[in-house]
């Protein structure tokens, strides 16, 4: 932890002490990106032991906006993301299809939203419903 506070301190020196103009702007995103780095590792630091992955997905950031369509499986989600944004997303008559999240971009008047296909939502998902133990199916 103390090499941790060092190290974000050291960073906020550099930064401080470093001109800021079109020369080093890159520099100055570098150290930005570095102490952010640390400042999180400091409030959530990394469990030891394991992957550290937590399960789920991460989509990168696109457009100016973004609009999330989650509800009940089988409900059309994968059919209206397709249809507005040409993004082939599977459509199937079973639940579940749709495993992940799927990232497709609508334009509209010179903006661009990022629409994302989440997989159905059931209650008791979160107990594992709708799933066995190996991932298949139930």
């Amino acid at each position: 932890m103390p090499a941790l506070l060092e190290k974000i301190a050291t960073l906020e020196l550099e930064i401080a002490r470093t001109q800021k103009n079109k020369a080093t702007a890159k520099h100055l995103g570098d150290l930005k990106a570095k102490l952010c780095a640390a400042r999180r590792e400091l409030i959530s630091p990394e469990k030891s032991g394991g992957s550290g992955k937590v399960k789920g997905f991460e989509v990168q950031r696109f457009g100016d906006s973004r609009v999330a369509l989650i509800g009940f499986p089988s409900v059309g989600k994968s059919s209206l993301l397709t249809a507005l944004t040409g993004v082939a997303s599977e459509a199937a008559a079973y639940e579940f299809t749709t495993l992940t999240c799927i990232p497709g971009v609508i334009n509209y008047n010179d903006c661009k939203i990022q629409l994302l296909d989440l997989p159905g939502i059931i209650s008791g998902a979160a107990q594992g419903k709708g799933r066995v133990a190996d991932g298949r199916i139930a």
